[in-house]
């Protein structure tokens, strides 16, 4: 039976291993603590699944410490070029994720040789743990969030002045590193060549581009990311569709909703409405002190977030004292004479309630 003592103890280890990885994970990178709990629980639930010291209990753990033989062991010298480097804790999550399902896999057909009642009691954490990792995995996004300074929103309606195209290159001229494009009621195909002309636009100046609602648009346009509002696709069926290739931002209007959308994996976050807009008018004002809430918060505290809904230089130093790193405009650049001038008066009034 030493072979498969062996192969028991040593994928024990490495699920153990793993799981702890995405515990930690969990804990320290998403302050989610209820999923920590859940793979803290996994780990012991396996050690017990495959045995105590009592008699008759499964696998005596000094047996398996026994036929440990980690210097005779052929496989230690085995590494794999992917196992040197990851690109950042998705890719810690993936890796770990793999690991765990897959131990837990080898555990239970070697116990199936054992211990049927033992080998199902595995069957049912491996697929605990699928979900656990599932929720590890969605929660840390992809990893490529930006946390942008000054994100124009560009709606044709509202380009009173200019062409919206010319709008989009006076906002990057005036220091906007982000551009979303909201055109709610245009048809598919004019959107996808839209959102392909703005990408156009903001690609060479090294913007971001962010389409409203929609992620198909988004990924045929090559654009960065797609935005969703609270009524919109939710951020799980966006990575069914896009997997890590767009970034994901959600509306929030409270703290409730902001951790429920970074629990889901949201890239970054919109926080508003900051103040009255005539752009989109709200009857409830969630105001800056809402950012102050986002920015001290254990779970969002991290992740990126774009202030949005009446910010002008008159009233951007308001959401500076709170601790606010980035901002959304629209009809306050979209509509103006001069939109490069606008973006150039908010940034100027950003780096002065900065210094102040």
């Amino acid at each position: 039976m030493h072979p498969i003592v062996r192969m028991i103890d040593a994928n024990a280890n490495r699920a153990c291993e793993a799981a702890r990885v995405l515990e930690d994970l969990a804990r320290f990178v998403l302050g989610a603590g209820e999923v920590a709990a859940g793979l803290k629980s996994l780990r012991h639930d396996l050690r017990r699944a495959i045995g105590s010291v009592d008699a008759g209990a499964g696998i005596d753990p000094v047996m398996l410490a026994a036929w440990r033989d980690p210097e005779g062991d052929p496989g230690t010298g085995l590494s794999h070029e992917g196992e040197v480097r990851r690109a950042g804790t998705p890719a810690i999550a993936s890796a770990a994720a793999g690991r765990l399902g897959e131990a837990l896999r080898a555990i239970e057909e070697s116990l199936k040789t054992i211990d049927a009642k033992r080998a199902g009691e595995v069957e049912k954490l491996r697929y605990a743990s699928y979900a656990l990792s599932r929720r590890v995995e969605l929660a840390l996004g992809t990893g490529r969030a930006r946390q942008w300074r000054l994100c124009v929103l560009l709606t044709e309606s509202l380009c009173t002045h200019h062409s919206w195209d010319e709008v989009a290159r006076l906002a990057i001229e005036g220091g906007a590193d982000c551009l979303q494009l909201r055109e709610k009621s245009m048809e598919s195909g004019e959107l996808v060549e839209r959102a392909r002309a703005l990408v156009g636009i903001a690609r060479p100046a090294g913007v971001s581009v962010i389409v409203n609602d929609r992620p198909d648009i988004a990924l045929l346009a090559g654009a960065d990311g797609v935005h969703v509002g609270q009524n919109d696709l939710c951020v799980r069926d966006v990575r069914r569709i896009a997997g890590s290739g767009l970034l994901v931002g959600v509306s929030t209007a409270d703290l409730e909703q902001a951790r429920r959308a970074v629990a889901d994996g949201a890239d970054y976050i919109g926080c508003g409405p900051m103040f009255a807009s005539t752009t989109k008018a709200k009857a409830v004002l969630s105001g800056p002190s809402f950012v102050g809430e986002v920015v001290g918060d254990a779970v969002c505290g991290g992740v990126s977030h774009l202030a949005i809904s009446g910010i002008t230089p008159e009233n951007i130093g308001e959401l500076v004292a709170a601790g606010c790193r980035g901002v959304a405009v629209s009809g306050v650049v979209c509509g103006a004479e001069d939109p490069a001038g606008v973006c150039r008066a908010l940034l100027r009034a950003w780096g002065a309630a900065d210094r102040g």
